[in-house]
């Protein structure tokens, strides 16, 4: 049931009203076979518009994951179609996108096998699409940025210190947060990301926030909550969970977020206090 109201809640997945053959086919041709509808799209060509272009591929000459399917369809049937891959293993989150409802990396999601309904795959919701599958990052990646990823000290290293040491417990601290591939399915899921994508970082960007904030190693805790505690960056989330649900690699963003806000709450707390002392 839960996935049933996640599914409707996507435009055009149970309401697909223009679907284009990539080829017309026997029904004899289609029995047997998988149908995809998969999004097409060229803003680029002032003669072309938003489309579902039908494709049937027998699932016995492909491997399982809906980015082997893409890969055939590519080789033999339509060679313009655009989308984003890279490692075939869900580790560098190139190939994120809507697989039947849910936002997904392609290469590690499982086909769905029954034939006697379509799998439906479109760009991840509420971006700009570039072309096809392809949609624009560039926002998402500006916001990764400016929460500076990366360690930042204030106290130099002694002479002959070569790494910082943290505890078996401090490192664990980091499990479930390291393991981001930043594809954007969760940002993208997101209703608070679909309303602010300007103002409210989203599930993605905060969680790896969070993952430096908790850090042991870096001193630039304070620094870091003050950041996303300005405007909307992270005030905008409403708790919904879609983040959660969607991220194809089991992680958590909402309970990321929610320790989040806690510690801001903490810090604007201690600086009132401080300001009334």
């Amino acid at each position: 049931m839960l996935f049933d109201s996640i599914n409707s809640t996507f435009k055009g997945i149970t309401h697909v009203n223009n679907i284009v053959e990539h080829e017309q086919l026997t029904a004899e041709q289609k029995a047997g076979k998988k149908r995809f509808l998969i999004y097409k799209y060229n803003p680029n060509d002032e003669n072309d518009s938003p489309k579902y272009v039908s494709y049937y591929v027998d699932l016995k000459k492909i491997p399982p994951m809906y980015l082997d399917a893409l890969l055939y369809i590519k080789d033999n049937y339509d060679s313009s179609l655009a989308f984003r891959r890279s490692c075939r293993e869900g580790i560098c989150g190139s190939c994120s996108m809507n697989c039947d409802g849910i936002h997904s990396l392609a290469c590690i999601k499982s086909i769905d096998t029954d034939l006697t309904k379509p799998s439906i795959l479109t760009p991840l919701g509420h971006m700009f699409v570039l072309k096809d599958l392809v949609v624009d990052m560039t926002n998402f990646y500006t916001q990764y940025k400016s929460i500076e990823p990366y360690l930042q000290r204030k106290t130099p290293k002694e002479p002959g210190q070569n790494e910082y040491f943290q505890s078996v417990e401090d490192r664990k601290k980091l499990d479930g947060l390291y393991e981001c591939v930043l594809c954007a399915c969760c940002s993208t899921s997101c209703p608070s990301y679909w309303w602010h994508p300007d103002k409210y970082l989203g599930p993605a960007v905060l969680m790896q926030a969070y993952r430096w904030i908790v850090d042991s190693r870096d001193e630039y805790t304070d620094e870091r909550l003050d950041f996303i505690s300005e405007d909307m960056k992270l005030d905008d989330c409403q708790n919904i969970g879609m983040c959660t649900v969607t991220c194809p690699k089991g992680l958590n963003p909402q309970q990321s977020l929610q320790t989040l806000i806690a510690m801001v709450k903490d810090l604007r707390l201690r600086r009132a206090t401080e300001e009334a002392l």
